[in-house]
């Protein structure tokens, strides 16, 4: 997921949180969150998230891209893309501007699409109602 003007990923700061560590608290300043784990954050805003099978994020996260092949519980928001992977599972609430889900993907809460369209810019609603 390498942006054109983006520095290459291996040069991105990155969190690993590996199979059988558990973190709660804050996250700063990570480009890059990998979880392999289990995580429980507040706010975290980081470039790029991606929870491998068996992984866990439990919290608030926003994010550019994100790929998910093990669970999220809690908020998810993507300015650009959200991968969930066969064996991914998204609880709560999860915004994105584009979405990918692979057969076997599950999504059990909201999702809402982020548009560039501004709200006032939209057509305003006409009454179902006739007017008398």
């Amino acid at each position: 997921m390498v942006r054109p003007g983006s520095r290459d990923p291996s040069e991105r700061r990155t969190l690993v949180v590996g199979r059988g560590i558990s973190v709660q608290g804050v996250v700063q300043d990570a480009e890059r969150l990998v979880v392999e784990g289990t995580v429980e954050a507040t706010m975290i805003h980081a470039t790029e998230l991606a929870i491998a099978p068996g992984g866990v994020f439990k919290g608030e996260i926003e994010v550019e891209d994100a790929e998910i092949a093990g669970t999220i519980d809690g908020t998810l928001t993507a300015r650009g893309s959200m991968i969930i992977r066969g064996s991914g599972k998204v609880l709560g609430t999860a915004r994105c501007r584009r979405l990918q889900v692979e057969d076997g993907g599950q999504i059990t809460g909201r999702i809402e699409m982020i548009t560039d369209q501004p709200q006032s810019d939209l057509p305003p609603r006409q009454n179902a109602e006739p007017a008398i």
